[in-house]
């Protein structure tokens, strides 16, 4: 009797989850208009994020363009020995390092700092006025910042050092001296995302049941009290994603902005870095296997960052990407 009940419900749940697999086709048929929306996207992924995975070989040949990838000769890790025994690289390396290490200690925590200050502000139209104003850098491009800042920072017309002189004090070269020209690139870099960063800390916020803070008003809890055990551990599944893909990006740069800042040699000892020294040796010098074998590594070392990361971040708060 047993064994033919087990039949018998084996037998009412097949059709259930055919059933479960008709309904779901149905209802892609019906949003068939807005699965097709998705075709653009998914083209252009396939045509510039997987289809150049295919050059990744270039790194472990000695590429001649007039061969093409499939004529040039196979020399394998050749492209990599010289990577690893050029100090030049080594100094980029380091450089990259420091600069994307202030950036993520300053640049991380300033969006969820920002976001938390909003969400204090009672008066509506203030508020959307600072999220518009601190948005608005993001849109900007870095070649339209890069000359403002430059201009901005001029040692002769700038008016920050047109401050310093009316101050009595010397003139500053802040794009040409080694000692300020990271400083202006962590505070130009966290200055233009700090705005936008703090979107997705905002959406979460709306997220946190307003019950939680009527209890805690209740049991007599000031905003200092709220923030720190009802707002911030409601961020913590957000922040930790985000960290970890700030992990990832520990060894990549923004191009964009250090090139279009790196206007003088004399801080190519502090500014160097990974993107714009691949940029130099593949498009500049023509070597682009060994700018491949440049990226390939990079991009290795991200990808270790993450699964760091993401294993340490599991085991500490049970909080992952995967």
């Amino acid at each position: 009797m047993k064994g033919s009940a087990v039949v018998k419900q084996e037998q009412k749940t097949k059709p259930l989850s055919n059933k479960k697999r008709e309904s779901q086709f149905h209802l892609y048929w019906k949003y068939k208009y807005l699965t097709l929306m998705f075709i653009p996207a998914i083209i252009y992924f396939l045509v510039f994020k997987y289809a150049p995975i295919y050059g990744i070989q270039i790194a472990f040949k000695s590429y001649r363009f007039r061969d093409g990838i499939f004529g040039s000769p196979w020399i394998g890790l050749e492209n990599f020995r010289h990577l690893f025994g050029i100090a030049s690289f080594w100094q980029v390396f380091g450089n990259t390092l420091i600069i994307s290490f202030y950036n993520l200690l300053i640049g991380f925590p300033a969006p969820i700092i920002l976001a938390l200050l909003l969400n204090e502000i009672r008066l509506e139209r203030f508020k959307k006025t600072v999220q518009t104003i601190s948005y608005l850098p993001h849109f900007v491009s870095w070649v339209v910042l890069g000359g403002l800042f430059v201009q901005f920072l001029s040692p002769s017309l700038g008016p920050v050092n047109g401050l310093l002189k009316a101050l009595g004090k010397d003139p500053i070269f802040f794009l040409a001296d080694p000692k300020w020209f990271r400083t202006v690139l962590i505070a130009t870099s966290v200055w233009k995302g700090v705005g936008w960063g703090s979107i997705i800390y905002l959406a979460s916020l709306a997220g946190i049941n307003p019950e939680l803070y009527e209890a805690a008003e209740v049991d007599g809890a000031n905003r200092l009290r709220k923030m720190f055990h009802i707002t911030l551990p409601g961020l913590t599944p957000v922040i930790t994603i985000m960290l970890i893909f700030a992990a990832g990006g520990l060894i990549h740069d923004n191009f964009d902005q250090i090139y279009n800042l790196l206007i003088s040699p004399t801080v190519y000892q502090v500014g160097d870095v990974l993107s714009t020294y691949t940029y130099r040796m593949g498009l500049v010098n023509m070597e682009y296997s060994f700018s491949t074998a440049v990226g390939l590594f990079t991009n290795i070392i991200a990808l270790i960052l993450i699964l760091i990361t993401n294993t340490v971040s599991k085991r500490i708060n049970e909080y992952g990407i995967w």
